[in-house]
């Protein structure tokens, strides 16, 4: 009984202590806790892949090569899944964001935060971009900042398609590259499919956006996310690029803008259509597992009963 007591009162006094351990200010306002998760992932995401562009172009090839640039992204995508993603979800791209509302996962009232927040955080990351490569980008440009050219360094922050590239064909680049992260993103997350396994969704879409990088990027380098392209885009106009920025490749700068949205929902909605729509309910799994369980005990009834008259 002794023992008891004493063991009570030792737990008892590990809990107070847990208590006073516990920091006594944090934030309970959910929307500023997404919100700021939301800008510090897109941040991450973008510090990283627009780091990984920066070397390449600036390094002429000796440290990277267009690998490279999908790596840094893939793996960006991947970090900032880990930094935001029990809090906000990550989306990083206002392309998701947009989806997940119009197919009713994200209420509609969210929209302006998550994308003010990524706005802000491609911004930020822009913005620390140039500040860490700004000797680099100057020795390899000699100070002649151009959106189109051999020197030509705008493509660091922003998307630009091939010269052969017609707004039409780059209309439909960025709607079909969409389209497939966010098909291959509801098949990741559909819990009665084959989902990502627990843990492993952050490496799982990091994955798929390398694979859209090598396969979908070569046209106008693969934006499929309208946040992550206009905010590098703004900050470059400020930053000494000039309004060619929006003028360039045929007044290209809306394509990444529009496009987007238009393939996620499309993409989604494939998937949501062909696939998920067609799910059996948990009751008639349930039923199909008893039926199953059922076949499989029959012979072993029939051998039990037939053993049962041989030993009789």
């Amino acid at each position: 009984m002794k023992d008891l007591v004493q063991s009570v009162e030792l737990g008892v006094s590990q809990r107070k202590r847990l208590k006073l351990s516990q920091p006594k200010v944090w934030l309970k306002n959910e929307l500023v806790r997404v919100g700021l998760a939301e800008s510090l992932c897109t941040y991450v995401m973008m510090v990283l892949g627009l780091g990984s562009v920066a070397q390449v172009v600036t390094g002429q090839g000796v440290f990277g090569e267009y690998l490279s640039i999908n790596l840094g992204f893939g793996l960006g995508v991947a970090m900032g899944v880990h930094v935001g993603g029990k809090v906000s979800g990550a989306h990083m791209n206002a392309a998701v964001s947009f989806t997940m509302c119009t197919f009713g996962r994200l209420g509609w009232k969210m929209l302006p935060l998550y994308v003010f927040a990524q706005l802000l955080g491609s911004f930020l990351a822009a913005g620390t971009i140039y500040a860490v490569y700004y000797e680099a980008i100057y020795d390899y440009c000699g100070g002649n900042l151009t959106v189109t050219g051999v020197k030509a360094t705008a493509g660091i922050f922003a998307t630009y398609p091939a010269p052969y590239l017609s707004l039409l064909a780059g209309f439909i680049d960025q709607v079909f590259g969409t389209a497939m992260l966010l098909l291959c993103l509801m098949a990741l997350s559909d819990q009665k499919n084959k989902p990502a396994a627990a843990g492993s969704e952050p490496v799982a879409v990091g994955l798929l956006v390398l694979l859209i990088g090598i396969s979908l990027g070569s046209n106008s380098g693969y934006a499929i996310n309208p946040t992550r392209d206009i905010a590098p885009r703004v900050f470059t106009a400020i930053a000494g690029w000039g309004a060619d920025v929006f003028r360039s490749g045929n007044g290209w700068w809306w394509v990444p803008l529009v496009a987007p949205p238009i393939g996620g929902v499309l993409g989604a909605g494939l998937y949501r259509v062909l696939v998920e729509m067609h799910h059996p309910s948990l009751s008639e799994q349930d039923g199909g597992l008893v039926e199953e369980f059922e076949e499989e005990t029959t012979p072993l009834e029939k051998q039990g009963n037939i053993c049962a008259n041989i030993c009789v």
